[in-house]
């Protein structure tokens, strides 16, 4: 057991780190083991999300998931599974222009009126 402080932090840090690591493993695991279980295109969309998401926590390098995203596309394909590939393109919609609030001019002050003598 440490006696510093910053050691006792970091290792409760290594703990909470370790925990979440472990749940996204286990999720990547399992997201494995389904598309293998009965190839489809949404179980191979979540496989491959799932390799996303670790890369994103910095869980596994970015071309690891891609090997490993590669060798699923692999499977996938001698499996017969089609893509949906220009699913996402398709139901994108038009870009749609942003509205911006303009600000209120700014009040110019009154003018001094200036009494004229007869």
């Amino acid at each position: 057991m440490p006696i510093i402080k910053s050691a006792i932090k970091r290792m409760r840090q290594n703990a909470k780190q370790r925990a979440r690591n472990v749940i996204l493993k286990n999720d990547i695991k399992a997201a494995t083991k389904a598309f293998r279980a009965k190839p489809s295109a949404t179980t191979l969309s979540a496989a491959q999300s799932e390799y996303d998401k670790a890369v994103k926590k910095n869980l596994l390098k970015i071309n690891t998931a891609s090997r490993r995203k590669a060798q699923l596309a692999k499977e996938a394909k001698a499996a017969g599974v089609k893509l949906a590939t220009g699913a996402k393109k398709a139901a994108k919609k038009a870009p749609v222009k942003k509205v911006v609030a303009k600000k209120p001019a700014a009040k110019k002050p009154a003018a001094k009126k200036t009494a004229k003598k007869a």
